[in-house]
Order: C-alpha cells, then sequence, then structure tokens
C-alpha cells in the first residue's frame, strides 16, 4: 500500500530518466518539477528537487531553463 508521505525510493532514477527524455531541447525547472511530482509523488521541496534536477542536468550536459522565481 502505498502511502502520500513515503517517498518513492527511485526520484533519482527518475530524474537521469527525464532528462534523457528531454537531452535534445529545453526543459523548463517548473515542468520538470511538476513531471517528478507526478511520476513519484514525492513531498521534497521545489529547492530540493530543483538542486537535483541541476546537478544531475550538469552531470549529464541537458540544459535545464529557471523559471525566475
Amino acid at each position: 500500500m502505498h502511502h502520500p508521505h513515503v517517498e518513492s525510493p527511485d526520484i533519482a532514477r527518475q530524474v537521469d530518466k527525464l532528462l534523457a527524455e528531454h537531452r535534445t531541447g529545453l526543459l523548463s525547472m517548473q515542468a520538470a518539477i511538476s513531471l517528478l511530482r507526478e511520476r513519484t509523488g514525492t513531498d521534497r521541496s521545489d529547492a530540493d528537487l530543483a538542486g537535483l534536477i541541476t546537478k544531475k542536468a550538469a552531470h549529464l550536459g541537458v540544459a535545464v531553463v529557471t523559471d525566475g522565481h
């Protein structure tokens, strides 16, 4: 049974998958965070997810556009 407060163990894997899907184009940070929430049900903060996405995107060479807020 899935509880809403229980963290999905594969958030990092989902970030990798998301970035791989958008490797050839620009990805909005807010869109990436929204997609991660849909896919994983995570309760992690936007700032925490943005940090993870930014770190992995830099490592993979994927451009992520910050939304200015």
